[in-house]
Formats: structure tokens, sequence, C-alpha cells
């Protein structure tokens, strides 16, 4: 099997090095920093190196302010969907990870419906394509010319603030800049597959979700109290129990007496556990500090396009089908596309809850506009319809074949430990009593997205189409690419 993690690249930055912000003409000196960024060449951060008794300076391309102060050439709003309607209540509404797949995408739309949006992100993600061997099937700009372009196109801005937030010191200064009134946290390694490469990455993926998440929620406590956190959760939490799923509390009768409580949690990898830690440390907080929160419990999600990524083919979101960060909708698509035999794991008899991306950002929406309660800790079920893996692949099947497409499907050793038939029946009526208006997974949406995969098609990288991760041989030493 492939080596997977370059011998040149440090998989988890030094935990000497401290990140955060200042003023420009606060720097003394310019120095090379090792920790990578993808960016363009204009000077618009200053980033503070300690290691250990000796204090370093040096001014890095990503920005820490207002992209306001960039000029560009504006289209006609009219054309590109822009929102021109008044600042809604909490208008101010910080997106952790807003580089990310949902980020992004949730980042756009808020600010296009009139909230303030400023991202957080330290880039990472686009790290790890680095380190795999991987890329996204839709050419992904920076961060730097995504934000330029979408204040050409809206004339909206969006606050750019790029560090770790495991780091709580430039947390600490991103939230005392930014004063938000919402947290919009995406902020974590979303991949269960890169969890169970080996103990490395589950390191990372434990302390990177864990620790980043405390952060926020002792920054919440320090510097906004009354600040909404809307926090991104997974089904995944819940495994695959033969009863009913509720929405995060089940009431239980036990020798006679009743009572109310959080729904057991049986995760099925790292990635999941570290969910699982997520919900606990932030029930706790909300219950002895009063902090408000929702967790969405995200099912799978699918689509590429939301009305803002397809204003310009640099608002473009990621499109991943790999075997690390590539959903089984995903990868099916891009299989059918380039004439692969749809690869089923197993017996294709797990199921989950699925969601369009439309549907995500409109989620977040609808839990910003509608808080917790202080000291309430909400629990929303985030999808919108059920499908096995098997459901999956024939419905690609079939709409593969009305484009032409002769779509075979195998089924191939799992690589998961997983039941692979089981009984799944999951609540999710929260979010449509707010509001939620879905999109269901359509004919014309599947054309859609076997479309999209024929276009790039020569952009597959054929290496990553079957599965090379496996449960049961995680590694101890890490993987390497090979040369």
């Amino acid at each position: 099997m492939a080596h997977l993690l370059s011998t040149h690249c440090t998989l988890i930055p030094s935990p000497a090095t401290k990140m955060f912000f200042k003023p420009l003409n606060q720097c003394s000196a310019i120095v090379h920093t090792s920790v990578p960024f993808w960016a363009d060449r204009s000077p618009r951060m200053v980033v503070k190196s300690q290691r250990k008794r000796q204090e370093k300076q040096y001014v890095s391309s990503p920005m820490a302010t207002p992209i306001s102060q960039e000029t560009g050439s504006k289209s006609s709003a009219a054309s590109h969907k822009i929102q021109n309607e008044s600042i809604p209540k909490c208008k101010k509404v910080m997106v952790i990870g807003g580089d990310g797949y949902c980020g992004w995408a949730t980042a756009l739309h808020l600010s296009n419906k009139g909230y303030d949006v400023a991202i957080v992100d330290s880039l990472v993600r686009r790290l790890f394509d680095q380190q795999l061997g991987i890329d996204s099937l839709t050419p992904i700009s920076s961060i730097q010319n995504r934000l330029h372009r979408w204040k050409s196109i809206s004339g909206k801005t969006i606050q750019l603030y790029i560090g770790d937030i495991c780091d709580f010191e430039f947390l600490s200064e991103a939230f005392k800049s930014f004063e938000p009134d919402s947290v919009v946290h995406f902020g974590e390694q979303r991949s269960a597959p890169y969890s169970m490469i080996d103990r490395s990455r589950a390191v990372f993926t434990q302390h990177n979700n864990v620790i980043g998440t405390l952060n926020v929620l002792f920054a919440i406590k320090e510097f906004r109290e009354e600040c909404h956190l809307v926090k991104l959760g997974t089904m995944g939490e819940y495994g695959t129990p033969n009863i009913d799923i509720e929405e995060g509390y089940i009431t239980i009768t036990h020798n006679g007496r009743t009572d109310t409580l959080p729904y057991p949690k049986q995760a099925s990898s790292f990635y999941h556990l570290s969910k699982v830690h997520d919900s606990h440390n932030i029930a706790f907080t909300c219950k002895a500090w009063g902090i408000r929160a929702t967790d969405l419990n995200q099912g799978v999600v699918y689509g590429v396009r939301t009305d803002e990524t397809e204003m310009h083919e640099e608002l473009c979101n990621r499109f991943d089908y790999d075997g690390v960060f590539g959903t089984a909708l995903n990868r099916f698509c891009v299989q059918a596309a380039v004439r692969h035999p749809l690869t089923v794991y197993g017996k294709g008899g797990q199921t989950r809850g699925y969601l369009d991306i439309r549907d995500t950002v409109q989620c977040v929406e609808l839990a910003i506009a509608n808080p917790a309660k202080q000291g309430e800790f909400r629990v929303f079920n985030q999808f919108t319809e059920q499908f096995s893996v098997n459901d999956v692949a024939g419905l690609v099947t079939k709409a593969g074949k009305k484009l032409g497409l002769d779509v075979q499907t195998i089924s191939v050793p799992n690589p998961r430990v997983e039941a692979e038939e089981h009984y799944y029946n999951a609540k999710h009526t929260k979010l449509i009593e707010l509001g939620l208006r879905p999109h269901l997974l359509s004919d014309s949406l599947l054309d859609s997205l076997l479309n999209f995969a024929i276009k790039f098609q020569d952009r597959v990288d054929a290496a990553q189409i079957m599965p090379n991760v496996s449960w049961k041989k995680i590694g101890v030493k890490p993987r390497t690419v090979a040369v």
C-alpha cells in the first residue's frame, strides 16, 4: 500500500510555535516561517513566533485585516443573487473552519444574507491534500483570492484570521478583535478514515478537535458570554443502534424511575470519538457556565453548488472523491464518470442520513436566527433523507444510464469495522419545525453531479479510487508518500 505522509512534512506544528495577530507597524523584523501557507504575496498579517525564550516577529501573507481595504470591480449584484436584506439581530458571525467544504459555503451564504462574517482557519485542510497526495476534483483558489472575488462580486467583506484555534492566545486575539455574536464551529479534522491511518493522525484528530473546541468554549466564557455556539457534530456519534435515534436525548424508565438523558453514543472511529468528547464538554459548560449552544449532528453532505458558490469559478467549493475524504455519493459519481465500477464496501446495507450542501447552510442560518437559551444545550439531527450504500449506488447507476454511462457495481472488502446490515431510523424534526425547506436528492441533482464529474474527469487520480485505509490495520508509524 502506498505511503501517505511525506517525510519532509510535519503533521502537527510544533507546540512551541505561537501565532496571533498584531498591527503591521509593530513588526520589527521579517523572518521566514516553517508554517505552510497558500497565499498571494501581499503582506497583511503579522505573526508572532515564540520558541523557548527567543521571540521573533514576521510578516505572513494571509490576511488579518478586512478585505474591504482592497479594491475590485463590482459585477451586477442583481445577476448574482446578492441579498440586500436588513442586518440580522445577531449580526456578527465567526465561522471557524471557513475555508473548508461546509464552512466556505456557510460563510458566503451568511455574508450574502447580511451577516458580518469572519473566517478563522489554519488552512491545514490544504496541507492534508499535499501530505496525502490527493486533491479536490474541482480546482480551488486560495482563500485570499476567494475573498477578493467575493468582495468584487458582492461588495461585501468577509474578514480573515489565519491561525490554529488550539493556540488559545491566537483565538483570544481573534475573539477580542471581531467580537462575534455567534460562532459556527466547523474547525475540526472531519474524516473518519484520516483518523484511522496511523497513530499520529489519530492523536492529531483527537487533540485538534477536542482541544480546539475546549478553547472555543473558554473564549466564549472569557470574552463573549452571550455568544451562541453552533457546533457541527455528526450523526456518527450515535452509531447504528437497534432502536430509533432521537435528537440528542432519550427518556428512559428504569426500575420504576424515569429520566431524560443524553442519547447513548457508539462512535466508530477516533474521529467520531472526538465528536462525542466535544458533545460532553459542550453540555458540561452549558450547565456550569451558562453557555448557549446548538449541536448540529450532521449527516452525509453532498453537492457542490450553492447560490453563492456558483457565482464565479473562483468561489467554487471542494469536491472530494478519494478514499479518505470522499463520501460514497461523491466517489460513486466520479467512478461512474471515469467508467470505474462503483465500489460498495461489504454488503452495502450501511444506512446513513444525507443532506444537500444547500440545506447545510440553511440549517446553520436557522440555528443562528433562533439561538439556544442561556445554559441550554440543544441537539438537532441535521439531515433530510436516509439511504443505504446500495441505495446510493442504485441511484447513481440509474442516473448514469440516462447519460449513456454503463455503470457497474462491485463489492470490495470493507475497510471499516461496522455493521453492514442494520436497523436505522433517526428522528430529524426540529430543524423542519424551525422552517427548513429541504432539497431532496432528485434525478436532476444526480445528473448535475455526474455532469460535474464528467467535466473534471481529467483531474481524477485513479490511484485514489480504491480504499487504502483499514480500521484493523491502523499503524503506529506515520505513513509517507513514496517518492
